[in-house]
């Protein structure tokens, strides 16, 4: 039954996430494309104090949850069943979700709060403040499911595949793994928000560099081969060339929903860490999370890509595929080492992402209770309990519970965004009339005086 319910809703979102992201893109005059060199200057901007931290780390976190099994295993489950064409379609989910996530990050920005040293912010967030505080119900419910799929189930699903993976490679215990685990992990969350950036900045740079290195090196030792890749990848997607029994439609299919479950474009997580960011513009924020979306979908996804299709482990009509499907494929490429060396980015890649779905449970929490340190402690020892308990267990239940919550997450995010178009097409239009001006984009409070925005986070000066 769960599994009937996670494919309506899944392939309901198909139809309205995609649709919601060129709408996004067109109506603010597809600012991603015309943005996009800014997007990189930005990441280099500086907190202007203490209470949020800079771009950069925001991006960092975002992306350390953004990328994960999905990126090595999520690719290779489109290809084996979607064919080359599925990695198209990626690819263009993630350039239309790149406005979307846009359009969510900054109105997070927008209606965020100061809370003691830090902002807080995220659907539940300009839910109330954006919609009105008769809508406070359902920030509610986005809140629990929130703290049930990221900070419990994604969390649990983290750990068993870490531990497998370990297992699989270096022949060490599930327990041993899920015990260093948890004490990397727990001295990570009770540091705080600010000690999450810091271990995040650290880490995702460094896993994130491997991957690359790995990609490149497959390419370059597979450079005459590269056309023929990329030339089946359109003519599949276009139905020029057809390998798999679905046609373009499986193409599509397989490649949107990877898409989308790769890089969160709409899903409402991304918008919690970007809120915690401090900006002169919450334009200045939704567009470096918009990169973080290019990142994950057009670079690391297609990296996964490029290595499976370079090598002869991909056949036309596969019936399977994940995270084995890639180990293949880089032991042809790069020999035995390859499990080992994919066990370990996968570590990288489930640790940052744990710290990610952590904070989306925090961040949960503190809408019901508000900076209660006890309800904080709690869900830190209980994440740590989780790490340990899901290295020793089966979670294919657990998956399909969180792939539920998480596809109801959307529903209601999409729900607020379509409400908040008109507040998120103003921040485009300010920002753009701001850059033609010449000046240096500033939220003026006096000219969003209509909205319920918190005063002593954005001023008139």
């Amino acid at each position: 039954m769960l599994n009937t319910l996670n494919e309506l809703i899944w392939n309901g979102l198909v139809y309205i996430l995609v649709p919601a992201g060129i709408i996004f893109t067109i109506s603010s005059k597809f600012v991603q494309f015309r943005l996009f060199a800014r997007m990189f200057k930005l990441i280099t901007d500086k907190s202007d104090n203490d209470t949020g931290v800079s771009s950069f780390q925001a991006l960092a976190l975002s992306v350390g949850g953004r990328v994960g099994a999905g990126n090595i295993a999520g690719v290779a489950v489109a290809v084996a069943l979607g064919g080359p064409g599925a990695v198209f379609w990626m690819w263009m989910v993630g350039l239309f979700g790149m406005a979307t996530s846009l359009f969510e990050c900054a109105l997070a920005q927008l209606f965020k709060r100061s809370e003691k040293d830090q902002y807080r912010g995220g659907p539940a967030h300009y839910i109330v403040h954006g919609l009105g505080p008769q809508w406070r119900w359902l920030a509610g419910v986005y809140s629990v499911l929130l703290l049930a799929s990221f900070g419990v189930a994604f969390v649990a699903l983290q750990s068993f595949s870490i531990a497998s993976s370990f297992q699989e490679a270096f022949a060490i215990p599930p327990f041993a793994t899920g015990i260093f685990l948890a004490v990397t992990v727990g001295g990570a969350i009770f540091g705080g928000i600010n000690r999450l950036v810091k271990v995040s900045e650290f880490v995702v740079p460094i896993m994130a560099l491997l991957y690359l290195l790995l990609a490149a090196f497959v390419i370059v030792t597979n450079l005459t081969e590269l056309p023929r890749v990329l030339g089946s990848i359109v003519a599949n997607a276009l139905g020029f060339e057809q390998v798999v029994s679905g046609g373009v439609g499986a193409a599509i299919l397989l490649g949107v929903k990877r898409g989308l479950f790769s890089n969160e474009a709409g899903l409402g997580s991304a918008p919690n860490v970007a809120a915690t960011a401090e900006v002169k513009h919450p334009m200045d924020q939704g567009l470096v999370q918009a990169l973080s979306v290019f990142i994950d979908t057009l670079i690391l996804c297609t990296c996964t890509a490029m290595v499976i299709l370079l090598s002869d482990i991909y056949q036309p009509g596969l019936e399977s595929g994940g995270i084995t499907m890639t180990q293949q494929a880089l032991n042809e490429h790069i020999g035995g080492m390859a499990g080992m060396f994919v066990s370990i980015i996968l570590f990288l890649f489930g640790f940052s992402s744990i710290l990610y779905n952590y904070y989306m449970g925090e961040n949960a929490i503190d809408f019901f209770t508000g900076q209660n340190k006890h309800a904080f402690n709690l869900l830190r020892v209980v994440t740590i309990a989780l790490v340990i308990w899901a290295s020793l267990q089966d979670l294919s239940t657990v998956l399909g519970f969180a792939d539920t919550t998480m596809g109801m997450l959307a529903l209601v995010n999409l729900f607020a965004l379509v409400l908040l178009f008109k507040p998120g097409l103003k921040l485009v239009r300010d920002y753009d009339q701001q850059l033609k001006g010449g000046a240096v984009p500033r939220l003026r409070a006096r000219d969003y005086s209509d909205f319920d925005i918190d005063r002593s986070v954005w001023k008139d000066d």
